[in-house]
């Protein structure tokens, strides 16, 4: 019933849909010169052959989708890849970092005849869905066509389950269309059983196995050389309320540590004259990387306010406070850090990576804090004690590579859904 009523009215809505796609664009959040893609067209042809369609839905999925991407192109040399993303940032990503043979296209709004108009001009020979987004006629649509379907890197965050609770039918209908769905975690798993949905398995998180964030050596250089011996630590991925936090933190600690230096890299780097307005209001000497690219010695506080560059900043610092779990937002990927060798903070709320997290934890590489005194003292610690802040970055980075070969796991089970030869919907 559910999903009757919501069929009807996303065909009731399509009619007003380009005006939504308009207004979307003059907000930065849609590409004019590909906004045709969300309505199911294209520009390119299908490539020849055997073609596997990943589905992304933001950043974050993306990184976990190229390392599977590259395996897939590995071991099946006819095969091509679509895969299709939601946002602007992630279009950016792919354009920089898919390999040969793989392709970026914007997922088509959910609506029957522009799903349909994307499915009839790529005819994937299977498609792979990474981690939680679920569009109803997209998934209805690519059953009803005969594509193979696995849902990857699977998780329900809790408000995903008390929300399909009350549909938990309509939920069961659409995920059991996904013939194979892999978790990251065993309670992740069991979560999905509990709908029904009794072929999901725990297989870990595809995060871990993805390439670690670029980081461009010349920026590197550049910038360690303005830096010099300052101390300094990160709080990367923040939303708002948390700068707040980080200026406390950074006001409690720069008598304690002459030239310290605060680097914030946003979760939304449009929100960086917001940001410069908040920090300005209490130390006037703030500068963003987008005015300024090399920091200053009388810079006390730096927004990084750049797409792609967080790699960079990670290798840069020593410490990082991720950002996104103060609140209820469920975190940011710890792995990332990890991978660059960075001791790691985090907040209270770490549901979207809870093993991923408790894996740090256990190993003595992350640290929860809850609030701007517990940050405080955190990096007070850390920058004073070189010993301990270098045990804990390499803990971090042992973790992530111990758990680097999971993309394996997951190219096991979906094997006998992949295309291996060319041609076989023509």
């Amino acid at each position: 019933m559910i999903t009757t009523l919501y069929n009807w009215a996303s065909v009731a809505a399509t009619p007003f849909l380009p005006l939504f796609l308009q207004a979307r664009m003059r907000a930065g959040k849609e590409d004019p010169a590909r906004l045709r893609e969300r309505m199911g067209w294209s520009d390119l042809p299908r490539p020849e052959g055997a073609l596997v369609w990943l589905h992304a839905a933001s950043v974050g999925e993306t990184m976990s989708s190229l390392v599977l991407i590259e395996k897939i192109l590995e071991e099946n040399p006819a095969v091509s890849i679509l895969l299709t993303t939601g946002t602007v940032t992630s279009a950016d990503m792919a354009a920089k970092r898919l390999p040969p043979r793989a392709i970026h296209q914007y997922c088509p709004v959910d609506v029957p005849r522009w799903v349909g108009r994307f499915l009839d001009h790529w005819r994937p020979d299977a498609a792979l869905w990474i981690e939680s987004e679920i569009w109803p006629t997209l998934v209805q649509r690519t059953k009803r066509a005969g594509i193979p379907m696995a849902l990857v890197n699977a998780r329900l965050s809790q408000r995903s389950k008390e929300r399909w609770a009350k549909a938990r039918n309509t939920f069961r209908s659409l995920v059991s269309a996904f013939s194979v769905v892999l978790c990251q975690t065993e309670e992740g798993a069991e979560s999905f059983r509990m709908f029904g949905i009794h072929q999901a398995e725990s297989v870990g998180n595809l995060k871990f196995s993805a390439p670690a964030l670029p980081v461009d050596a010349d920026e590197l250089a550049a910038l360690r050389g303005c830096i010099g011996k300052r101390p300094v630590w990160l709080a990367a991925s923040t939303h708002p309320g948390e700068e707040e936090l980080v200026l406390e933190t950074h006001t409690r600690l720069r008598s304690s540590f002459p030239g310290l230096l605060t680097i914030i890299v946003p979760r939304h780097p449009s929100r960086a004259l917001e940001i410069e307005t908040i920090l300005k209001a209490r130390i006037p000497a703030v500068a963003r990387r987008t005015v300024d690219k090399l920091i200053g010695d009388e810079v006390e506080l730096y927004i990084a306010d750049t797409l792609g560059e967080l790699g960079l900043f990670y290798a840069l610092t020593p410490v990082a406070y991720i950002g996104g779990g103060m609140g209820t937002l469920g975190g940011h990927n710890p792995i990332e850090p990890a991978q660059q060798n960075t001791a790691i903070l985090y907040g209270p709320d770490r549901g979207n990576f809870t093993t991923v997290a408790k894996q740090l934890e256990d190993a003595g590489a992350a640290q929860v804090v809850s609030d701007a005194r517990a940050l405080s003292d955190a990096v007070s610690t850390l920058l004073s004690n070189h010993d301990e802040c270098t045990r804990r970055s390499d803990v971090a980075a042992t973790v992530a590579k111990q758990n680097s070969g999971i993309v394996d796991v997951v190219m096991e089970r979906l094997r006998p859904l992949l295309p291996s030869t060319a041609g076989d919907r023509k």
